[in-house]
């Protein structure tokens, strides 16, 4: 059970990776529009809450959200938990 925890969160790692991969590029219409909207939506239901706690870091007239480079550093606590437990 602990090992399909660990996977699953995985996985949920690299849906955020390709979010943050995927912001990098301007709105074009075709398949990475299609592509960020699906990871958009299996990632926005975690990113939401810290959002509204963690504000966006102002760089001049650029702002830069802190909130997915937080839920990686907390799922990675979580899975080196889990991954003491397995052995």
């Amino acid at each position: 059970m602990i090992a399909l925890i660990d996977n699953l969160l995985t996985v949920f790692l690299v849906l955020i990776f390709a979010r943050i991969i995927l912001s990098w590029f301007p709105p074009s219409g075709g398949v990475i529009d299609q592509i960020r909207e699906i990871v958009g939506r299996a990632t926005d239901w975690a990113l939401e809450p810290l959002r509204r706690i963690i504000p966006p870091v102002r760089l001049g007239n650029m702002a830069l959200d802190l909130s997915p480079l937080v839920l990686l550093f907390g799922i990675q606590i979580i899975q080196g938990i889990l991954r003491s437990k397995m052995g």
